[in-house]
């Protein structure tokens, strides 16, 4: 019988409530809206960080970021905790079985007279108990443990997922604020340098006025040009401070002083052409897609979960063991004993609960799908915008670089005419403000170009490779 038994809970255990799990498929063209040339370098998510990002300044700051950043280590004791849920999840589904040893010593009271009258004298027992057993250990009559454990584990793999994509975020990010900082440092230094060229050109002023040669008008011109070169030189000092405040945060400490030379934000050699391949790459790729479709698989095993609670429930508990009044005679043969209790439980009435519980598994897995169908579109466009200004910002710094030769050019030409005579200090001033202004843009569209490049290369799936 006990056999027979044993038998049909292994036969029954085989059984599975949780529904087959189908992907949708994916909600984006199979193909990019510019598919962009042929590319010599491979797949972006092969390109490992220190060969996008060669600057070597950047390269040691990633690398402190990679060690100190508290983001990411949030994100990996995350993935711990996750990894400890799910063996113990793994463990509720095999039996515990566990040692027991105990001594009671117990003081009874009298009971009754003894044959000559006389009340009986209170005993004093000893009881020695040591047994081996499991207790309630649940069979998997309808995969409820399996389904739990299904759960934990696609949970577990999506957090290494979270921490992949919290990795990839971490090195955008920081590329990212350095380049930021070279922007601010390429202005501040552009405006160091603006400022001394104007403030020549205030002392020429005061100088032709002091000899009659130019009027009061020209000095007050140049006095503001001036006093605007200062505020702005304040201005990109303050954006500069910014930039490394938030450069510390990223690396997660001080910058340390031994940090390599930066290259200069014209000279960085971020690479700007990366190859997009298909849309379905990204399913592989994207460690924010591949988290989304675990936490779709662990949904949906919940639902099983939910299915079986409407079924029976077996719970086994035995022991084997021995017991005797002392203990000396613990371990002998006639006193042993075992038991054997088994328990079946089937739920009559629990008010909608557990149908309110599977409704709820139902819609958190369909909110898993529609996070799943998001999280693909939200990279597709991610892509698409890359491929946009990875086509476009070459041409535009091209002609940002032509209007900055033209305003350069205009300055140079109105100087000479200004000092000539032959056209007063408002068109000088007008054409060194342009030229100024000019080479303010090219700096701003170079690192937005760069920025473009880095958004793409986080887009594919890169900055895992080391």
């Amino acid at each position: 019988m006990r056999s027979l038994l044993l038998a049909l809970a292994l036969v029954v255990s085989g059984c599975s409530l949780t529904p087959t799990l189908t992907l949708p498929d994916a909600p984006v063209p199979g193909a990019y809206p510019k598919t962009p040339a042929e590319s010599a370098f491979p797949p972006a998510a092969d390109i490992g960080w220190q060969t996008m990002f060669p600057d070597p300044r950047l390269q040691r700051l990633i690398a402190l970021a990679l060690e100190n950043n508290r983001d990411l280590r949030v994100a990996t004791l995350n993935v711990e905790a996750v990894h400890a849920q799910y063996r113990i999840q793994r463990a509720a589904g095999l039996p515990a079985i566990a040692a027991t040893a105990g001594a009671t010593r117990q003081r009874s009271a009298a009971e009754g007279r003894g044959r000559d009258g006389a009340s009986a004298a209170p005993g004093v027992a000893d009881q020695f108990i040591t047994n081996v057993g499991l207790s309630a250990f649940e069979v998997d009559l309808f995969g409820r443990a399996r389904s739990l454990s299904q759960g934990a584990f696609a949970r577990y793999l999506a957090s290494e997922e979270g921490r992949t994509t919290a990795h990839i975020a971490l090195i955008g990010a920081l590329a990212d604020a350095y380049l930021a900082e070279r922007l601010a440092l390429a202005q501040r230094e552009l405006a160091e340098r603006t400022l001394s060229d104007w403030e020549q050109s205030l002392a020429v002023a005061r100088l032709l006025q002091q000899g009659q040669q130019n009027s009061a008008v020209d000095v007050a011109q140049a006095e503001g040009q001036v006093a605007t070169a200062e505020a702005d030189m304040q201005a990109r000092t303050r954006a500069l401070a910014k930039a490394q405040n938030a450069l510390r945060l990223l690396v997660g400490a001080d910058l340390p002083d031994d940090l390599p030379e930066g290259l200069p934000l014209d000279q960085q050699p971020v690479l700007t052409t990366l190859p997009a391949g298909l849309p379905s790459d990204l399913l592989i790729r994207r460690p924010d897609i591949r988290q989304a479709e675990q936490n779709l698989i662990a949904a949906n095993a919940d639902i099983g979960v939910a299915r079986a609670a409407f079924f029976p429930r077996l719970s086994l508990t035995a022991t084997l063991g021995f017991a005797s009044p002392t203990l000396g005679a613990l371990f002998t043969g006639q006193h042993r004993l075992w038991s054997f209790s088994p328990q079946i439980t089937q739920p009559l009435f629990e008010a909608g609960r557990l149908r309110a519980e599977l409704r709820l598994g139902e819609v958190r897995t369909s909110t898993a799908v529609a996070e799943y169908e998001r999280a693909i579109q939200t990279a597709f466009r991610e892509v698409a915008d890359g491929l946009a200004g990875q086509q476009t910002y070459g041409r535009q710094i091209e002609a940002q670089a032509r209007v900055v030769a033209s305003a350069r050019r205009r300055a140079e030409l109105s100087e000479l005419r200004y000092r000539a005579g032959l056209e007063g200090r408002l068109e000088l001033l007008d054409a060194q403000r342009q030229h100024y202004a000019a080479q303010q843009a090219l700096l701003d569209v170079r690192r937005d170009a760069f920025g473009s490049a880095v958004a793409l290369y986080r887009a594919l799936g890169g900055g895992v490779v080391p």
